[in-house]
């Protein structure tokens, strides 16, 4: 029996970098998280412990803030999409680069005076290979929703473990993690393709969707949510997403004599039903490793 490598990558992880941008006495800033990860012609690495072919990962760390400084930091899909190709592009040794950028949002409060802007975080995910093919998915973690009213549960499967009333009037609650893939992300970042006006409006789809759907189940809105971003955006091809249920349950007031006509809930936190499904369009092309 022969012993073989099989897939592999190395890289560096969880880079943090701020960028300020000074605009006389308005500044600006990108504050992000990067990852890096790279394959290619490692074998010798793993047999021997050869490193011709291996770019070091304090270089990785080295190059994403020498990137800041020489092209500031855009769009984080355009960011992740320079570094990814420069990797590529400049090692021989190297065939796929992965770059994945999360952002923090902070909100203005004067021209050099920010204040960090809730929990939502928006991601991206970059591949880019040898024959030049990138693509790109987009996306937001913890933006967190509720409707107090929509929102339906019942008619499903009972049996001798089952304790779970039917619903017919429920707080609806989550989490949402979103991703979303480009149909076909540019050559070339001279292009007029809009990193940020398609996550503005993929965004306010999703809360659209998510707000206008009378929910008889989660998954039901999932679907909603990921078909109103198709329907809408052209360049996207495919959704996929998470949305753990923010479970609130009505406390009973009984014990004090009170009514509680859907007004007073104990919100849990775990443990939670977890939705996750995908939507996309049946022409989509294959989406290979844009997910990983």
């Amino acid at each position: 029996m022969t012993v073989v490598l099989g897939p592999n990558r190395y890289g560096k992880a969880e880079t943090r970098v701020v960028r300020v941008t000074r605009d006389g006495e308005v500044h600006h800033l990108k504050d992000c998280n990067v990852s890096i990860s790279l394959a290619g012609d490692m074998e010798d690495v793993h047999r021997s412990g050869g490193n011709a072919a291996v770019l070091p990962t304090d270089s990785q760390k080295n190059t994403v803030y020498a990137f800041a400084k020489k092209h500031g930091i855009g769009q984080i899909e355009e960011f992740a999409l320079l570094l990814a190709r420069h990797f590529v592009g400049s090692q021989p040794t190297i065939h796929h680069a992965r770059v994945e950028v999360e952002e923090y949002s902070w909100e203005r409060r004067g021209p050099h005076s920010f204040v960090r802007s809730g929990t939502e975080t928006r991601t991206c995910v970059v591949h880019h290979d040898r024959d030049g093919t990138s693509t790109v998915v987009s996306g937001l973690r913890d933006l967190v929703v509720l409707n107090s009213t929509g929102s339906e549960f019942h008619g499903f499967i009972q049996d001798e473990y089952t304790t779970l009333p039917p619903a017919t009037d429920r707080v609806l609650a989550t989490a949402v993690t979103a991703r979303w893939r480009h149909a076909a992300p540019p050559d070339d970042l001279s292009n007029s393709y809009d990193f940020g006006k398609s996550y503005d409006e993929v965004r306010g789809c999703l809360l659209e969707a998510f707000a206008d759907t009378y929910s008889l189940s989660l998954q039901q809105t999932l679907f909603a949510m990921g078909s109103r971003v198709l329907a809408t955006r052209d360049e996207v091809c495919e959704v996929r997403l998470e949305l753990p249920n923010k479970h609130h349950f009505l406390v009973d007031l009984a014990p004090f004599g009170l009514d509680n006509d859907n007004e007073v809930y104990f919100a849990a936190d775990r443990p939670y039903g977890l939705i996750e499904g995908a939507v996309l369009h049946d022409d989509a092309p294959a989406a290979g490793p844009a997910w990983d």
